[in-house]
């Protein structure tokens, strides 16, 4: 097991008091709080590195280059790529997916194809299949949820088929918190002779990924949810798909040469990005990377599944408390309602006592309608939270209650 309060050592945020209480933060599948490892990586890029990788041959171009493209080779091992040519740096998984939807599914679909999701997917991996859908006349078709929002392979098998193109899942639920089987869904998806799309936005922090293993074809992926900073993420894609695709953005640094009327492009990895690159974000990545490979993804994986587990067992034991998804087996979350308060007082309450989660449609509206509400509370872990943070969810939550029957009173 992980010694969180050890690690919790290393996150200077972590260390200060919100309304006079100690700061509890469980809002990490929103953004993960940084080290001081990362932390000091980009302070010693800004004071001794910055400058613009691949262009200049002055000593500091060469170490930004260095950085920016070691930081790629980290992310290609993380992930067990087959190559560094697979992976393209971006903002984040929302850049990443609509890079797929618009250079590789708008060339692949057309009227009458099929592109596969599921209602439980994060708006950035459903608008941009909306969109593709509707300039390609594909048609957008959902894998239906079991009643406790997890995904059967029976629904998966009935819903793939030989005109289905793309089949684009989450690998872990931002709400619900389960872990879908993207390997047998490759299988499916391959066996139709389609393409899979993965949004790791909330596995890749929690658990040890291995592309190869999976068999994905795309996979999405934010640093900032992985103790990396904002801005910066990747887009893994195997390495025949990606060189048949064409870039979306056009400007510097992915051209190799250009003339009056024409133009050539780089080859992979450089011709998706256009334009100086975010090379803070990537040596930020790269140290972020190096950390949690330091603390062993499997550890942090048992640990925040502990925690869930644990969380669920505690708030089950509140009465007018509901909880949404699985009961067993979630990974780094729970959502919930408490009574007929609304999410966002639930919150607002909770921060009065220091405790940091999650309110609102979490960018996951349909899956709110299919849930039959408008909002939810989350409460997410990650490697610096204990079983004390979540006892004072508990009786921040507790609190709560009687603060709102007192008002009804």
């Amino acid at each position: 097991m992980l010694n969180s309060a050890e690690l919790r050592e290393l996150f200077p945020i972590l260390h200060q008091e919100v309304n006079g209480h100690p700061l509890v933060y469980l809002d990490s599948a929103a953004s993960s709080q940084k080290p001081r490892q990362v932390i000091e990586a980009l302070r010693h890029y800004y004071e001794l590195d910055n400058s613009n990788v691949h262009r200049g041959v002055h000593t500091l171009g060469s170490r930004a280059t260095d950085a920016y493209e070691g930081a790629r080779d980290k992310v290609a091992a993380f992930l067990n790529a087959r190559s560094r040519e697979e992976i393209i740096f971006t903002r984040g998984t929302t850049t990443a997916i609509n890079l797929v939807a618009s250079s590789y599914a708008r060339s692949v679909c057309r009227e009458g194809d099929e592109i596969v999701i599921t209602p439980m997917e994060h708006h950035s991996n459903l608008i941009p299949w909306q969109q593709a859908a509707k300039a390609t006349g594909a048609t957008l078709k959902y894998i239906p949820l079991q009643s406790d929002g997890t995904l059967s392979l029976q629904d998966v098998e009935a819903t793939v088929t030989d005109r289905t193109k793309l089949v684009a899942v989450t690998y872990v639920s931002n709400v619900l918190g389960v872990t879908n089987p993207i390997k047998q869904i490759a299988a499916i998806a391959h066996k139709h002779g389609a393409k899979l799309v993965v949004d790791g936005a909330q596995s890749t922090p929690h658990l040890k990924v291995d592309l190869q293993d999976l068999d994905c074809d795309f996979y999405a992926f934010s640093g900032h949810k992985m103790c990396a900073p904002t801005g910066i993420g990747a887009l893994y894609g195997k390495q025949e798909l990606l060189e048949k695709m064409e870039p979306i953005e056009f400007g510097g640094e992915m051209i190799d040469r250009v003339d009056l009327y024409d133009s050539t492009f780089k080859d992979l990895p450089w011709k998706f990005e256009g334009g100086t690159p975010i090379i803070a974000g990537a040596v930020g990545l790269g140290a972020g990377i190096d950390f949690l490979q330091e603390v062993g993804l499997d550890r942090i994986h048992k640990h925040d599944q502990h925690l869930a587990q644990y969380a669920m067992d505690q708030l089950v034991e509140i009465e007018d408390l509901t909880v949404y998804g699985p009961r067993e087996g979630r990974t780094g979350l729970v959502t919930f309602n408490l009574a007929d308060i609304h999410a966002h007082d639930v919150a607002t309450v909770l921060d009065t006592e220091g405790i940091a989660i999650r309110a609102g449609h979490h960018c996951c509206q349909p899956l709110m309608r299919w849930l039959n509400v408008n909002a939810t509370a989350r409460a997410s872990f990650y490697l610096y939270n204990t079983e004390q943070d979540i006892d004072r969810l508990v009786d921040g939550l507790k609190k709560t209650k009687q603060f709102f029957a007192s008002i009804g009173e």
